[in-house]
């Protein structure tokens, strides 16, 4: 980026595109980078709600930022965590709960304790009266101030698949038999363990934070990327209702960003931006 800079950080986002492009030689790269951007807001609002997902795309962004916190660049004991979704059945304590993955992954690296956390109740015997109180409680909370996202090879964020709408709010939704073949490998690769069902936060929900960040790495994940950011808004992509968002940033490594046809529009915006507007 430009060397420009101003004395002091600015939290306007100023002159942005609805959605930013961001492309990264690999995940290492674009893991430090959303790092980065995490560990300024918890400097600005060291209580700041981040919404965070599992699998295995944002594990660098944990890594990354669980480093600045050893060193001391960061301090996240007081910012809170909200759940983008999480398996119907399952207890919260079973190993692979998102709430559990969550744990290791994010809050016991950072420093975070469980009372910080907030996520819907994928045990509760009134599902949509759990996701009704999730919905509630994030607003209730004052809202998340950055969401975390990946994207899958068909456009789907959380667990919105295509065709999700895109005014949809935290519910209940069936997981497809790809998906639990996919996710079975966490579960000793018995598909009869996986679970049928997820409460995912829906795109609606996901809109409502106030910068919403998107990792995708790997050629595999290039069609959808670029449907997401180059394609019109609609609901057979849900990730393109990114480009309704006013703080809206697509961190790419080169395999996923080899189908954009504005890439080197993308390259160009965002190595003469200022450095103090970050991402």
């Amino acid at each position: 980026m430009s060397p420009f800079r101003v004395p002091f950080e600015f939290p306007l986002q100023i002159g942005r595109p609805s959605v930013e492009v961001v492309i990264v030689p690999d995940a290492e790269a674009g893991g430090e980078l959303i790092a980065e951007a995490m560990a300024r807001l918890l400097r600005r609002k060291p209580d700041a709600l981040l919404g965070v997902a599992t699998g295995s795309t944002p594990l660098p962004i944990y890594q990354a930022l669980a480093a600045k916190v050893r060193s001391g660049a960061v301090d996240a004991s007081r910012a809170r965590i909200a759940q983008l979704d999480e398996y119907v059945g399952l207890p919260a304590e079973h190993p692979e709960s998102y709430r559990s993955v969550l744990r290791r992954e994010v809050l016991e690296p950072l420093g975070i304790g469980m009372d910080a956390f907030m996520g819907p109740d994928g045990a509760a015997e009134d599902i949509p009266g759990a996701c009704e109180t999730y919905d509630r409680a994030l607003a209730e909370a004052g809202g998340v101030d950055l969401q975390l996202l990946g994207i899958g090879t068909d456009g789907h964020i959380g667990f919105n698949e295509p065709c999700s709408s895109l005014a949809s709010r935290t519910r209940i939704k069936t997981l497809t038999e790809q998906t639990r073949i996919d996710n079975a490998r966490f579960f000793d690769g018995d598909i009869d363990q996986v679970p049928h069902h997820v409460i995912t936060q829906g795109i609606g929900t996901i809109l409502e934070a106030r910068h919403l960040v998107l990792l995708a790495t790997g050629e595999g994940k290039a069609d959808a990327v670029a449907a997401t950011v180059e394609g019109p808004v609609a609901a057979v992509c849900p990730a393109s209702a990114l480009q309704l968002h006013p703080h809206a940033t697509v961190v790419v490594d080169e395999a996923a960003a080899s189908k954009l046809k504005l890439a080197d529009y993308f390259r160009h915006t965002y190595a003469n931006k200022p450095e103090w507007q970050g991402i």
